[in-house]
């Protein structure tokens, strides 16, 4: 146990020391009658011998702001209006410079389980609680921080929150019985805390299940975790996440649900205004020349309309790849695309133990043309390096699966990425997010402007200018579910082409290290003589390019996003 004072501004439920309460977020307009069907958008979801129910709304425990070392601070909260019958399995925390925009679980026994109650509830009462940390400060209203210590054979969900030093009840939460539960990391860094008192942080994280994607079982309850000298990625060992052992996936969306989703929240994707390398179909690329080549064969073979003489299966061996064909004219047509052809190919998948559902939109151009390199205050647009064919971008829409409500959206970059919550995304038309995609390199972003791939703090890297313009494919219309798989075989016919495991593009080497250091030698001595490792700030793609693969041999097509 650690306790310390902070150098803080604390608030206890006295209101004249509350600062203003953050709005809750809701999207920008409100949610259809999505079509009927299991339990998708039912609110409740079952996970075996466990029912849970997703709380939105909050009472204010604590806040603190002007954290030493921080711009911003945390509010605390207790969740509310739970049903009867369910229990709290943990507190809410956030940081005071967003909307209020979160959930926590609450759980009760499913109706089923009646013969393992008496020997061995799925829920139990804590025996007591630790104290772990607490915060003091000159003001009236401080923090206590407890965790559940909980009886043998079961898991912790979350810390409780107190105003003041008695130890809470054991009736506030409940703890889960270890089987029904998964183990989680740290992901998401909320706030340090930093005391006058003691060398030693204190953090506070998000969590989220250590085994994801689309055969993950591990469900995030959306409680916090808090202690010192952790880092993103460690596994909790006093805490846990809940396990869904219900196989059947009830809440995941039906068909006419996922369609009804995409037409309600798929994204308008904006290419740059001064883009050259536009989007197609994967069957206009066929269709207009391109060609498949084998290894130890000279010529290449056109690829029919549906892709069905394409290799399928296996994995990535390199003995078959695409390519333009090599008639220059017929190659330059092929480079630029064709949008009004274009359309977006959808991979829905559960995620966090199906109480969320990932719909992936994979975007194909043909062609990704040469980068900009930036070095300090020069730009200069490269002739060769960077370019491929064959170039497959996404993005993802992760929607709740109690509510049907647009979550957060993953904006794939390159060989990163990030997720963004609804509330820091651009809409048009209703709540259709907007996409922006970078100039030549197609990577996904989702506000305009430059963004730098290398070293932003020493201005070095690849230029993604991203901004609005009249090139732009709206994916609530044009898309084609190609895959998902938890809706069994038969329903989704999966198309020839996503079948295809090899390379869309032939690999290239570029003499990139001779083209970066004719740049270097036009910058003044003391800023060359500064950049020892310059070269490891440039991404890899520079140095070279593997042709790229299609969406079925990415990682995330059945782990979760890179992060």
């Amino acid at each position: 146990m650690e306790m310390i004072g902070c150098d803080c501004f604390c608030w206890n439920r006295v209101p004249e020391f509350y600062p203003s309460e953050p709005d809750p977020f809701s999207l920008p307009s409100p949610l259809p009658e999505w079509p009927q069907g299991a339990g998708f958008s039912s609110g409740r979801i079952s996970l075996g011998e466990l029912e849970v129910y997703n709380v939105t709304k909050f009472e204010r425990i604590w806040s603190c702001t002007n954290l030493r070392g921080n711009s911003h601070g945390l509010i605390f909260y207790r969740p509310v209006d739970i049903p009867n019958g369910f229990s709290c399995l943990g507190y809410y925390c956030q940081s005071n410079d967003r909307p209020l925009r979160g959930y926590v679980l609450v759980a009760r026994e499913a109706d089923y389980a009646h013969g393992s109650v008496l020997e061995s509830p799925a829920l139990k009462k804590p025996l007591n609680y630790s104290l772990i940390w607490s915060a003091d400060s000159p003001h009236d209203g401080c923090a206590y921080f407890w965790l559940p210590n909980p009886p043998v054979g079961y898991k912790a969900m979350g810390i409780v929150v107190t105003s003041n030093p008695t130890e809470p009840q054991v009736e506030e939460i409940r703890c889960v019985r270890a089987d029904l539960t998964e183990t989680c990391e740290t992901f998401d860094l909320i706030l340090t805390a930093n005391s006058k008192f003691s060398k030693n942080s204190f953090q506070f994280w998000s969590t989220r299940p250590c085994k994801r994607g689309m055969f993950g079982r591990g469900v995030s309850v959306g409680t916090f975790f808090c202690g010192t000298y952790f880092d993103s990625g460690q596994v909790v060992d006093n805490m846990a996440c809940l396990k869904n052992l219900d196989s059947t996936l009830h809440a995941m969306p039906n068909l006419n649900q996922i369609h009804a989703l995409i037409q309600h929240y798929g994204p308008t994707v904006f290419f740059h205004p001064d883009e050259i390398y536009l989007p197609s179909s994967v069957q206009w690329f066929f269709k207009n020349g391109a060609l498949l080549f084998e290894e130890d064969r000279e010529k290449g073979k056109a690829i029919d309309y549906w892709g069905s003489n394409l290799p399928c299966g296996g994995e990535n061996d390199s003995a078959f790849w695409i390519d333009l064909p090599s008639d220059d004219d017929a190659r330059n047509n092929l480079k630029k695309g064709n949008i009004e052809s274009a359309e977006l190919y959808v991979h829905v998948k559960p995620a966090l133990g199906g109480t969320f559902t990932d719909i992936a939109m994979w975007v194909f151009c043909p062609f990704n043309g040469p980068a900009t390199i930036k070095v300090g205050w020069m730009s200069i647009a490269m002739n060769k390096i960077g370019e491929h064919v064959g170039d497959w971008e996404h993005f993802t829409l992760r929607v709740s699966n109690f509510t049907g409500e647009l979550w957060s959206v993953f904006f794939s970059q390159h060989s990163g990425g990030e997720w963004v919550d609804s509330f820091n995304l651009e809409f048009i038309q209703g709540n259709k997010p907007i996409v922006y995609s970078s100039k030549n390199g197609h990577a996904s972003f989702p506000h305009p402007g430059t963004y730098l791939q290398g070293s932003s703090k020493l201005g070095i890297g690849v230029r993604n200018d991203a901004a609005k313009s009249q090139h732009f494919v709206d994916s609530s219309v044009k898309y084609q579910i190609v895959a998902a798989e938890y809706l069994g075989d038969g329903t989704i016919t999966e198309p020839s082409w996503l079948q295809y495991m090899r390379e869309w593009g032939p690999t290239i080497l570029y003499d990139s290290r001779s083209e970066i250091e004719k740049l270097i030698d036009l910058l003044p001595l003391f800023v060359r003589f500064s950049l020892e490792n310059i070269f490891e700030l440039f991404p890899t793609e520079l140095y070279g390019e593997e042709g790229p693969t299609g969406p079925k041999e990415k990682d995330n097509w059945v782990g979760d996003e890179i992060c």
